[in-house]
């Protein structure tokens, strides 16, 4: 599935709003999106695909390199710290030099937000996989938060891959999908979605419209929203539901 739309920003931190259509607060995620720069173009007769490059951020000369920096001066963009490139609908359309903010998204759009988690350093398998501690009395010894056994000895004579054990946490890159855009404030370069993302405060996401598809099965006219009466249950082969 192509994507429709795309955009690079950074984690400024959570907050709520309350919903007073529904009277409940909310938890969402306020990230600074965008202004982006397209940097590059790629087209299906020169590369084989098509696909436009964004760079995000403000950042020193000193801190690029001198082939980052000439990449960028050919496209006649600032330094920017961050590039990434997207297969989006309309890159044929786009040119470099191009400017993408945060108006790319509408509220009530969908979205899937990838980023960092955050680093736990070296961590054991309790914390790191969710194991479960040895006894702690009658003469436990102090192996209570260890691995335990690892496997079989002879055969096969060795730990399988994927054995959980103690280890590295974080720093890995996740995506939360489905995710519903709430507000876009296009003056601040604002998008704030519906519930975390991951990453640290300062970090930086991506953000692309969500693969996924979902959809709404309405319900029968004289069917009752009480999950406790017949009507509302959709399974007939409960007895509840057939001797209505």
């Amino acid at each position: 599935m192509q994507l429709q739309k795309a955009i690079i920003g950074k984690k400024v931190g959570m907050t709520q709003f309350f919903d007073q259509e529904n009277g409940k607060v909310i938890p969402v995620t306020v990230i600074e999106a965008g202004p982006c720069v397209v940097t590059q173009k790629k087209t299906a007769e020169k590369d084989g695909y098509s696909a436009v490059q964004l760079g995000f951020g403000e950042v020193k000369e000193s801190k690029l390199s001198k082939p980052e920096l000439g990449h960028l001066k050919k496209a006649g963009a600032a330094p920017k710290k961050v590039l990434k490139e997207f297969r989006v609908e309309g890159a044929e359309s786009m040119n470099v030099g191009d400017e993408i903010k945060a108006s790319t998204f509408a509220v009530g759009d969908k979205v899937d937000v990838t980023g960092i988690s955050k680093g736990h350093g070296y961590q054991g398998v309790i914390k790191r996989w969710g194991a479960q501690r040895t006894p702690t009395s009658h003469g436990g010894g102090p192996v209570h938060r260890h691995a335990g056994s690892m496997g079989s000895c002879s055969d096969p004579s060795r730990i399988f891959k994927g054995k959980i054990g103690a280890g590295h946490m974080g720093v890995d890159q996740i995506t939360i999908q489905n995710l519903e855009v709430v507000q876009v404030d296009d003056e601040r370069n604002m998008i704030v979605v519906r519930g975390a993302i991951p990453g640290a405060k300062g970090s930086v996401v991506f953000l692309k419209n969500t693969v996924k598809n979902f959809k709404t099965k309405g319900a029968g006219a004289n069917a009752s929203v009480n999950p406790q009466k017949a009507s509302a249950r959709t399974n007939p082969q409960k007895a509840s539901a057939r001797n209505r």
